[in-house]
């Protein structure tokens, strides 16, 4: 079986960390750190991907806030809201590319508009891994 026909469900995270635009930036922080995770997916009430909070998101709001002598908030005011995301039928290696391309870590899989679990870097060297492992090379 070729690399290329490997599609993102077989390999995402199916149960990555989420949370809610609501969430506050220090739970967010908690379940980051808690999960030993750079980042997590937004997720409004139906589902669908929103934003990202990632850990220099965090870094960022902290470092704001603290100017201010407020720090804190919720994760909608932090979030990356302009965010990509791939097709659960999509090839692990076209993922690859982006992630590369525009130096991701990670990428929201959706199927039908929702989301259903989160591609990354480790989800394809894991496969990368057990293609190896079956097959003894590339």
């Amino acid at each position: 079986m070729p690399l290329k026909s490997i599609k993102a469900i077989d390999y995402m995270t199916k149960n990555p960390v989420v949370v809610k635009p609501s969430t506050t930036l220090f739970d967010a922080i908690d379940m980051m750190t808690t999960a030993k995770v750079s980042g997590a997916t937004v997720l409004n009430e139906a589902q669908e991907v929103v934003g990202i909070i990632s850990e220099i998101d965090c870094l960022q709001a902290i470092l704001k806030g603290s100017y201010h002598g407020e720090i804190g908030g919720n994760v909608e005011s932090f979030m990356t809201k302009d965010v990509e995301v791939v097709d659960a039928e999509q090839d692990i290696l076209a993922i690859a590319e982006r992630l590369i391309r525009d130096k991701r870590r990670r990428l929201p899989v959706v199927r039908g508009g929702k989301f259903i679990g989160q591609f990354s870097v480790r989800s394809i060297l894991s496969a990368v891994k057990n293609f190896n492992n079956k097959n003894n090379t590339l």
